[in-house]
């Protein structure tokens, strides 16, 4: 069997900075084809400065005429869905970048589309793959942490609005620090609590930061162009009492210029997953544990790394697409619920 061939939906910076490089480490199974971008310039640079021999502005142009294996996709929130179905229709596993989709409905017709072509559909979300948040997941399979109960999410910056691209609009984006930074850290507590299906949610949004603009530590955005919320803060209740607190936010007044961060309890131990720290209860003592050694290492290359040999070995990937379905239907839960101010029940 011959290397595994990709395209790469997408020529901006995420793709520029870890897709292509995180692609070419697996060189030994697989190998970058063509590269798709609307724009032909960031499509013929990106092919030119990766050593690509094919560029295309239509990604089916690129996906009838290049014999792909796998297609990355590295695009706006908004066009994950149909980049992603055309991709698996064209007989491609497809890593899409995060969120899965602007809402439920598509992340499940996604879904739906890879079980009926056959193929793999994953998404990068990466935090998953931190060497302690895989320590922590091996504890509470041990049985280390007893019965879970309850986990807290924090994805907070004091003033972190991107001051480019297309993240302050809710029309491209689908919306703000929930789907932006949040779903990092939701999947991650959702992951380590082994991905509960929800019983309802309530949350509560604000843009008044966002909307009045001021001093920003990402660049200038522009407050009347700002249609997404800067911060959202809500909770989740599972069954067996097993509940979920979120706090996201693009601007916050708050000491941190950055919190990313999940907490686990359980009625054995407890744990500040991205701290390192594991706090229990050792021979009539409390204790507070520090991981050892944990290493700083390249989320997104082991993410993609575990991709392409998932492709090459038709094993299952760490993170499902029926998982990303989940995840959105838990997001649109929350925004309905701030949008609403009511509590969101989900469908049995």
């Amino acid at each position: 069997m011959g290397k595994l061939k990709i395209g790469i939906i997408g020529a901006g910076q995420e793709a520029l900075h870890s897709h292509f490089p995180n692609c070419m480490k697996n060189n030994h199974l697989a190998e970058i084809a063509a590269v798709c971008d609307v724009n032909g310039e960031s499509a013929r640079n990106a092919a030119e400065q990766f050593g690509v021999p094919a560029w295309y502005t239509s990604h089916q142009e690129m996906l009838e005429k290049e014999d792909l294996d796998l297609v990355t996709v590295c695009v706006t929130n908004k066009f994950h869905e149909s980049l992603t179905i055309d991709a698996l229709r064209a007989g491609c596993h497809v890593l899409c970048e995060k969120p899965p989709a602007l809402n439920a409905k598509q992340a499940k017709h996604m879904a739906d589309e890879a079980k009926k072509a056959g193929k793999l559909l994953t998404y990068n979300l990466h935090y998953r793959y931190a060497p302690e948040v895989q320590m922590v997941k091996t504890m509470i399979d041990n049985g280390e942490f007893g019965e879970l109960y309850q986990a807290r999410v924090q994805a907070v910056r004091r003033r972190g609005i991107p001051g480019w691209g297309n993240f302050t609009n809710k029309n491209m984006q689908g919306g703000g620090p929930l789907v932006d930074i949040g779903v990092h850290m939701l999947d991650t507590a959702l992951y380590l609590l082994g991905y509960p299906q929800p019983l309802y949610a309530m949350a509560n949004s604000s843009d008044r930061i966002g909307k009045r603009g001021g001093v920003g530590l990402m660049g200038v955005w522009n407050p009347e162009r700002f249609t997404v919320e800067d911060g959202l803060f809500g909770y989740v209740q599972f069954g067996n009492g097993l509940s979920l607190q979120i706090e996201t936010a693009f601007a916050l007044n708050c000491k941190e210029k950055q919190r990313m961060n999940v907490e686990i309890y359980g009625d054995l131990s407890g744990a500040s997953v991205f701290d390192g720290e594991v706090y229990t209860e050792k021979n009539g003592n409390l204790v507070d544990m520090k991981l050892p050694f944990v290493q700083e290492l390249d989320k997104r290359n082991i993410s993609i790394s575990n991709f392409i040999r998932c492709c090459a070995e038709n094993d299952t990937p760490l993170i499902t697409a029926d998982q990303g379905v989940t995840l959105m239907q838990i997001i649109d839960a929350l925004y309905e619920s701030a949008a609403t101010h009511q509590v969101v029940e989900f469908e049995k």
